[in-house]
């Protein structure tokens, strides 16, 4: 996985990264709203503790998010391609 994911990389570049970070950071707010949602938090520590559960809870999906950001790179990346304008002819 590790060699698929350095080939998607060097191709893809910033948006296999930028659509990696979208995932983690929607994991991570998912995880947070429904940690608290569950968990009835007055203090400050008690925040902390929920963004230190969801932190955790995220790091646990980290294999599906790499399998998702393999996926949804190219099929992304190949929707870009479709909008972006054809360079003008010379």
């Amino acid at each position: 996985m590790k060699d698929r994911l350095e080939a998607l990389l060097q191709k893809y570049g910033k948006l296999a990264l930028i659509i990696y970070f979208s995932i983690f950071g929607l994991v991570l707010a998912g995880f947070a709203i429904a940690i608290r949602a569950g968990v009835q938090v007055e203090s400050a520590a008690g925040e902390a503790g929920t963004l230190a559960a969801a932190w955790v809870a995220t790091k646990l999906t980290q294999p599906l998010r790499i399998v998702a950001t393999l996926v949804l790179t190219p099929i992304v990346g190949k929707v870009l391609e479709k909008f972006r304008k054809p360079p003008p002819p010379t």
